[in-house]
């Protein structure tokens, strides 16, 4: 606890990944108080002492959440989050609060309404997003776990940015009890840590059904830590065509077949296979996440939460005002755009057209799991760009996800692995997805990787 917070102190003001950092003293007084419980032989959860930072749209009790908005500068809940209250239990300790993209809608985390997170591989670059503060923070050496959310691979985007490892779960293996959604279909808590093991002892602890969660899924958890040694040989993996095209930076491509490559002499079958509607992934994916964002988002009309616009004379110029003034340029896109895609005449022709695609998409990767065990490919079409490069270009911007979307569809699980750190020693993300809760085979063919390839990455000097 000391290390990370001294860190903390000497990098933060570098990085800008954490929006909130809590008292040191009572972190330490924790700290001190997990080590006599282990000295006493008392049991202990299995994260016991693990300093964990925690993306600043998840309730934590007491502690600010506002999602890097202006309308929730000053939320604090009243209570935790199911993911909070697990981690709690399993002996993690909370460090601080993850910055983000506001309401987590963005790819470089520069919509931050507070500051824009860095690289800590490279300043000038972006961390990616939304969970950029998760990302950057574990691989700064400012926490050792972290918890963030992927909608349409906000966790795995950055975790590839910035060289670290980052799980989307299955729709409904974690609860979203306490998460602020963004698009409720979508949304998924996961877990950012520096190697497989992390994430999957970080997955078990927050993981399984939820009463106060009606969509978390009733198959119990397995030991995802027991069964993360057993290799990756017998293993079938799909290679989809549709992955290697148009848009792929060769360099990413180069680095992601190498990774292949390193699978395949470590016992596992590789095949090329076919995804016929990833093309219109990404298109799916906005119309049906700015929909139910538009939604979602309607709550904040300064009544109910935080900020209020005042000066007003009635209810309707109140609610006009504060959510100009509390929401981003990003949001207020968004938010646009998902209400041009339900209104009268258009919801047929767009949100409903949307769904069909995202049916269709799923029914490929349930006709892929027919015959692979898991499909492999890049993470992002490119390494972390320059901050600046795309926040005036929505559509470069959104394409940073083009091969995440698919996992958040379809409702599968999927994780981001650092492969080959290569040009300028940015790193590059192996993307791994698997059928819904096969989690462990995901793990096991990740940790498979992991040891063969051997590229464990220390932390950036900064």
């Amino acid at each position: 606890m000391s290390s990370v917070l001294d860190r903390i102190e000497a990098v933060e003001p570098k990085t800008r990944a954490l929006l909130y950092v809590h008292d040191r003293g009572e972190l330490l007084d924790e700290a001190s108080a997990i080590d006599a419980a282990r000295s006493s032989g008392d049991p202990l959860g299995p994260i016991a002492g693990v300093p964990v930072v925690i993306k600043d749209n998840i309730a934590t009790k007491g502690i600010p959440t506002t999602a890097a908005s202006r309308i929730l500068s000053r939320f604090a809940p009243p209570y935790d989050a199911t993911a909070v209250e697990r981690l709690r239990a399993a002996g993690g300790v909370i460090v601080g609060k993850a910055n983000m993209d506001e309401f987590a809608m963005g790819s470089s985390n520069e919509n931050s309404a507070f500051v824009a997170a860095r690289n800590p591989w490279d300043l000038a670059r972006v961390p990616g997003g939304s969970s950029g503060g998760s990302a950057a923070a574990v691989a700064a050496g400012e926490a050792v776990l972290s918890l963030g959310s992927d909608t349409g691979g906000s966790v795995r985007q950055p975790s590839g940015f910035c060289g670290v490892v980052g799980v989307k779960p299955t729709y409904g293996r974690v609860s979203r009890y306490g998460l602020i959604a963004f698009a409720s279909s979508l949304d998924q808590i996961g877990p950012v840590s520096r190697d497989v093991e992390g994430a999957a002892a970080l997955l078990g602890a927050v993981a399984g059904e939820d009463p106060r969660d009606s969509t978390t899924g009733v198959e119990p958890v397995p030991d995802y830590l027991s069964e993360l040694e057993g290799g990756c040989s017998g293993f079938t993996l799909g290679v989809p065509e549709e992955y290697f095209s148009e848009g792929l930076s060769p360099d990413v491509e180069s680095a992601v077949r190498g990774a292949i490559d390193v699978l395949a002499a470590a016992g596992a079958n590789v095949r090329s296979i076919s995804l016929p509607h990833a093309e219109h992934g990404i298109s799916a994916y906005y119309v049906v996440a700015d929909a139910e964002a538009s939604s979602n988002l309607a709550r904040y009309d300064g009544i109910k939460y935080d900020q209020r616009a005042c000066g007003h004379r009635d209810l309707f110029d109140t609610y006009c005002a504060t959510r100009s003034e509390g929401f981003g340029r990003e949001v207020k896109r968004r938010i646009m755009l998902g209400t041009y895609a339900l209104s009268a005449g258009y919801r047929d022709e767009w949100y409903l057209k949307a769904q069909k695609v995202r049916a269709l998409i799923a029914a490929d990767f349930a006709r892929a799991f027919d015959e692979v065990d898991a499909v492999v490919g890049p993470t992002s079409p490119t390494r972390a760009f320059e901050v600046g490069a795309r926040i005036d270009d929505p559509i470069q911007m959104y394409l940073a996800d083009v091969y995440t979307t698919h996992a958040n569809l379809a409702g599968i699980a999927a994780i981001s692995v650092p492969c080959d750190p290569g040009d300028g020693g940015l790193p590059v993300g192996f993307q791994i997805m698997v059928d819904k809760f096969q989690e462990s085979a995901m793990f096991r063919i990740a940790r498979a990787y992991e040891r063969a390839a051997g590229l464990g990455r220390g932390v950036p000097e900064l």
